[in-house]
């Protein structure tokens, strides 16, 4: 590619402004650099993108960018054409664009300056843009969702198993592979269908160690849901249903008992999903109950919690779906409902499509079964699955699941297992498991009477457990591959050469299943609310929920967001603080002299009312210990900056590092006194890109590290991030 001596840590800075690069990207791209093929698993927020974008700005010809989405795509050319004074040095190729527009594409690719082009799969068929592309220098493909090409994937998309050919017609050159969701299998499985078996594979962890992990049995599940949220209130968080008509239900379920909940799916008007969707990013609705239509674009980082009502199709939608909460790395709770007939459901639902199709889907729903009944830790069970070791004992995020916390009982049931493969076995395999469980059980029905099956010496052998404990040995033998799932017969059960071991006395691994989990619901229920009461422990939770709710009147008056008023931790503190008077606000955690003069007095009157309304006592003792810690340094920077010195030489002023200066920089702003860095920045930092962080910014709904780089850390370095964070509360709070 005639890039392989390029210094790009240098280009880095000038393209993207960072000095240093996050995980693997400086591999990648090196390997890429040489014209070797890559592929990439990086979860959402590790920087997938920077690995094909840089490379594509420093390297000779046009690089081909294969993207899904249509609404991303345009994201992505926005983004990158702001890097460059160019006009044109990333353009989309789609059905979107008339005659004109696709002319002047392949016009600014001809002349060189395209350097990024994104293209759908469907357009990068045909054979006018084919040709073209054939003509023209291209430096290497860059296939973004990749496990959109695996039929295993959650999100298969036929027209992308093409790619491989397509490619090879158009020109001769290095592959990039990227996705944030895939399963061993799946990589497998795309890296075969590209051709690219031999390309170097670069991969991220996937443990999200803040997440909780719980399954509950489904039953009072409405009443166990508003119990769950109302221990909650105030929190954002998502309820995911299969169906349509299940989410319209159940957000008028919420509604009614005083939970301010909204539906979102495909099948409802734009204005509307559109309204709901803004009114969960602007906290105006605390719920949202959807289909997995919602989430695709969503990057709210203080959702909560998620919860499913219905279990998903595969593992993959699951972790997606619960990766939408504790994005901040905060608290993210996910909760899951299990019910073996929601199975059962979709297994119907899957006897109508092709046999492929319906044999993946069994496959895939068995390993739903298989994590939902697991006596494992959860997350042990979700990052083997997509191969990954864990360590349950002392990994990050080891305590954060239900069976780690609570561990189900365990029984043995290996002599009632060899018992089922027996009668599988007798009757010739030709039993659905809900015929089985009728004569285990005893239970007379149309398949036991045409077989005469009450004769027999297995008709009730099973009487002294209940339905529940034979399906769980059913579902079991599924997963743990002693039995399979007939796909021509839907649904009957056959012996597979491990059961045929078991039957013959070859095979004698241990078969544990775990309680009814039913039996535990309340020692469940206790494990999650424990978070709840520790985070609430000597805090005045009703006066935090309305002094939030004053922070966000106070913003929408003043056209900011509610962060910039004052922080969670000073709402906090005056919860435990009571303060009454401005002098009193003063003195609170993380409040300054200006924010208040600014804002105290409502605030103040606000406390004080509260106070007399709930006859509470305040010891003012407590409210003097809480006396900000001044900074020594305070004068001397607010004088520096005035007279517009070079921050490193501010900071050897005071024997400061330069994360000590910052840190002393924000404590000032995010207490109320104005900064003046501007000079600073515009000499290190794009005017637009400037611009651009001010404008996200007033749209946040937070002003958290890990949200900004999740938004910027591909075009900022920390330390910009939290100088342009500096700048905005100064500017705008201040």
């Amino acid at each position: 590619m005639g890039t392989k001596n390029t210094d790009i840590s240098s280009e880095l800075k000038k393209y993207f402004g960072f000095s240093t690069y996050k995980g693997h990207q400086k591999e990648i791209m090196e390997v890429l650099l040489a014209g070797e093929d890559v592929f990439v698993l990086m979860p959402t927020g590790g920087g997938k993108s920077l690995c094909y974008q840089l490379p594509a700005l420093i390297s000779p010809g046009t690089a081909i960018v294969v993207s899904p989405l249509i609404a991303l795509m345009k994201n992505q050319v926005d983004a990158v054409n702001g890097l460059s004074s160019k006009r044109g040095v990333a353009h989309v190729l789609n059905s979107s664009l008339n005659k004109t527009q696709t002319l002047q594409v392949f016009s600014d690719i001809k002349s060189g300056v395209t350097k990024l082009l994104y293209v759908a799969p469907e357009s990068l068929i045909k054979e006018e843009y084919m040709e073209f592309l054939k003509e023209v220098p291209i430096s290497f493909v860059a296939i973004d969702e990749a496990h959109c090409i695996s039929e295993w994937g959650h999100d298969f998309r036929p027209e992308y198993r093409n790619l491989k050919s397509i490619i090879d017609r158009i020109a001769d050159v290095p592959v990039i592979a990227l996705t944030a969701t895939a399963t061993p299998k799946v990589q497998d499985d795309i890296q075969k269908t590209l051709g690219m078996s031999e390309a170097r594979v670069f991969k991220s962890s996937f443990n999200r160690a803040n997440l909780f992990y719980e399954v509950r049995p489904k039953i009072n599940i409405d009443k166990e849901i508003v119990r769950f949220i109302n221990a909650r209130k105030g929190k954002s968080g998502i309820v995911y249903c299969l169906s349509r008509r299940k989410v319209e239900e159940f957000a008028q379920l919420l509604q009614v008992n005083g939970i301010n909940a909204k539906p979102y799916h495909a099948g409802l008007d734009q204005k509307t999903r559109v309204a709901n969707q803004d009114g969960f990013l602007n906290e105006d609705c605390d719920v949202i109950v959807a289909t997995i239509a919602f989430g695709m674009g969503i990057d709210k980082p203080d959702v909560r919690y998620v919860i499913h009502y219905d279990f998903p199709k595969s593992l993959e939608s699951y972790y997606q779906e619960t990766g939408r909460a504790g994005r901040d790395g905060g608290e993210g709770y996910c909760l899951a409902f299990y019910d073996p007939k929601d199975i059962e459901k979709l297994e119907k639902f899957l006897a109508q499509k092709p046999v492929s199709e319906r044999e993946i889907g069994l496959q895939l729903l068995n390993e739903v079964v298989g994590y939902a009944e697991t006596s494992m830790s959860r997350r042990q069970y979700l990052l083997y699955y997509f191969g990954e070791q864990f360590d349950p004992v002392h990994g990050d995020g080891a305590m954060m699941d239900d069976n780690a916390l609570n561990p189900p009982q365990l029984v043995d049931a290996f002599e009632d297992l060899k018992t089922l493969l027996k009668i599988v076995k007798t009757f010739g395999e030709k039993f659905k498991s809900r015929d089985l469980i009728s004569l285990i059980m005893g239970n007379e029905n149309s398949v036991t009477k045409s077989y005469k099956l009450e004769t027999t010496e297995f008709f009730g052998i099973g009487k002294g457990h209940t339905d529940n404990y034979w399906k769980s040995i059913i579902r079991q033998a599924n997963v743990q591959d002693y039995l399979t799932k007939d796909i021509e017969t839907y649904g009957v059960l056959k012996i597979s050469e491990k059961g045929q071991r078991t039957l013959d006395g070859v095979e004698t691994l241990a078969f544990n299943i775990a309680q009814d989990r039913e039996y535990n619901l309340e020692q469940l229920r206790a494990a999650s609310e424990k978070q709840e009461v520790q985070a609430a422990s000597g805090m005045d939770a009703r006066l935090f929920e309305q002094l939030k709710e004053l922070r966000r009147k106070v913003a929408k008056r003043s056209g900011i967001p509610p962060y910039t008023i004052f922080m969670d931790p000073s709402l906090e503190d005056m919860t435990i603080q009571y303060p009454i008077t401005k002098e009193e606000i003063g003195k609170i955690y993380g409040v300054g002299e200006g924010k208040a003069r600014r804002y105290g007095e409502e605030f103040a009157q606000f406390i004080a009312s509260y106070v007399e309304a709930h006859g509470i006592e305040r010891t003012q003792d407590m409210v003097l210990k809480q006396v900000a810690n001044k900074s020594s340094h305070k004068v001397f920077i607010i004088q520096s900056t005035d007279k517009k010195l070079d921050l490193e030489d501010i900071a050897k002023g005071k024997h400061l590092s330069f994360d000590e200066l910052l840190k002393e920089m924000e404590r000032i702003v995010y207490q109320g006194t104005k900064l003046n860095i501007d000079y600073y920045l515009e000499t290190q930092l794009d005017e637009d890109l400037i611009e651009e962080f001010m404008e996200f910014m007033k749209e946040s709904e937070s002003d958290s590290m890990k949200v900004l780089i999740g938004e910027f850390g591909e075009d900022l370095s920390d330390e910009e991030i939290r100088m342009l964070r500096i700048k905005f509360i100064s500017d705008v709070a201040n």
